[in-house]
């Protein structure tokens, strides 16, 4: 994918940054800003993991590979704006009270849901480098990288419990994840199916070389006379 359409990306996902920041400062984020900045930072955390998710079946139906090259960039601002999102709440919401914070989590569903979807992001954006691919190993870096279905499926949980009365929105964040994870079910069916079908072929093959080979060598015997 060329650069100009990574750097597209780049500064199309740093617009709800950038509305927030002009709308304070001209005094447009409402009777309670900070409400406002939890409420579109928590919003577009869920946004940019769904948009990561949805990269690999997007690439399998449309086969479209290029657009892997993007999930890297969307996963780190998934990261980026659930870490606007804790510091809102950190910083603005509980003014650092960490005793009051510790409170929260342990008695607050929704905080304790929400404390654990940005926690299990940390380790998803420090490994995020080709280095630690190369040193965690493929196989190894792809299973820590899971966690961001984790993440999401918490993310969705920390939305569904913190609304309570209209849950519409975060009803529509769990159905696309539902058709996430349903995609990533059948792609991994489909591909043991098929890694089971290769070996059976693989298998038949070598009974009938064993077979052919067995054959030849009893043929002689049989045709040869006295």
């Amino acid at each position: 994918m060329s650069r100009a359409v990574k750097l597209i990306v780049f500064v199309l996902a740093l617009g709800p940054v950038a509305w927030l920041v002009w709308a304070a400062l001209a005094g447009g984020l409402g009777a309670n800003p900070i409400d406002k900045i939890t409420d579109e930072t928590g919003t577009w955390t869920l946004r940019f993991l769904m948009l990561t998710l949805a990269v690999t079946p997007l690439r399998r139906l449309t086969g479209w590979n290029g657009v892997v090259t993007l999930r890297r960039m969307l996963g780190l601002f998934a990261f980026f704006y659930g870490s606007l999102h804790f510091l809102t709440w950190v910083v603005l919401d509980q003014f650092f009270a960490f005793d009051l914070m510790l409170k929260d989590v342990a008695k607050r569903p929704f905080i304790t849901a929400g404390f654990t979807a940005f926690t299990l992001m940390v380790p998803l954006a420090l490994t995020s480098t080709a280095a630690s691919i190369r040193r965690l190993g493929g196989r190894r870096w792809q299973m820590l990288h899971r966690l961001a279905y984790v993440s999401a499926t918490v993310g969705v949980i920390h939305y569904w419990w913190l609304v309570k009365a209209d849950i519409t929105r975060p009803r529509r964040y769990a159905v696309i994840l539902a058709v996430l994870l349903g995609a990533r079910a059948y792609y991994a069916w489909r591909k043991a199916h098929l890694r089971k079908a290769a070996q059976g072929s693989r298998l038949r093959a070598q009974g009938a070389g064993t077979t052919a080979s067995r054959s030849l060598r009893e043929s002689p015997r049989r045709t040869s006379g006295p």
